[in-house]
């Protein structure tokens, strides 16, 4: 039972003091209870200014110690080449001088003709490397006569006949001329020998001519000089 006094002594001493110091308390804050109490500022209808920072600088922009790099790409550089001299052109050969025709440079034949009539054309071509002269008419035999065959003088050229290598040139036989009342002789073979610048034969063999059948000469025949055209050796 004394305990239990002691006890409620001590909390009726506990709180009498607690009541105490509220009410010193009350007394000190009554002035501050009369002062208008701090209102808040509308912040709706005032801006409040927004923190501005400063941009940030682009690691990868360009600066005044550092150049902007040019996009387009740079031409390869060039370096000068020496050229070789040009190659001197080989000089032209001369042309080579020309010689006699002759059994040996050329190749000739002997056909016949319908116009004129009783009539043979002697063609001979250059076959060699270099051109040739045709000098005056071919000297002609028939089956191996003593006697050449006449040259008509009428048919005379105004200049010596010149064959290049490939080229022709060409002569007429009449095989029979004013009727004398002599029979014409029947003929296979024709010796042909070419003249040279003297009108004499060259040294070199006569070519061997098959005659076309059927051929007959006589003494009125002749030969024409060798013309450049196959028709001006027919026009006698």
């Amino acid at each position: 039972m004394r305990s239990n006094r002691i006890r409620t002594t001590v909390l009726a001493a506990t709180t009498l003091l607690a009541a105490l110091s509220l009410t010193a308390c009350g007394g000190d804050g009554g002035t501050d209870a009369k002062k208008p109490a701090a209102t808040v500022q509308d912040t709706a209808g005032s801006p409040t200014p927004e923190a501005t920072t400063a941009p940030e600088k682009d690691s990868t922009s360009p600066t005044d110690t550092e150049p902007a790099s040019d996009s387009k790409p740079k031409a390869p550089a060039t370096t000068a080449r020496t050229e070789a001299p040009a190659a001197k052109p080989k000089p032209k050969p001369k042309p080579k001088a020309p010689v006699t025709c002759t059994g040996a440079n050329t190749k000739v034949t002997v056909t016949k003709v319908s116009r004129p009539i009783n009539h043979l054309l002697l063609t001979v071509t250059n076959t060699g490397d270099r051109p040739c002269y045709a000098y005056h008419a071919p000297m002609l035999r028939f089956d191996g006569a003593q006697a050449v065959f006449r040259v008509l003088q009428d048919s005379k050229p105004q200049a010596v006949v010149t064959l290049a290598p490939g080229q022709s040139a060409y002569a007429g036989i009449g095989l029979t001329g004013e009727p004398n009342g002599r029979k014409p002789y029947p003929s296979k073979h024709l010796g042909v020998t070419f003249a040279d610048r003297n009108d004499g034969p060259v040294n070199s063999a006569s070519t061997e001519l098959t005659l076309p059948a059927g051929t007959y000469w006589d003494d009125n025949g002749f030969v024409t000089y060798w013309q450049s055209e196959m028709a001006d050796a027919l026009t006698y």
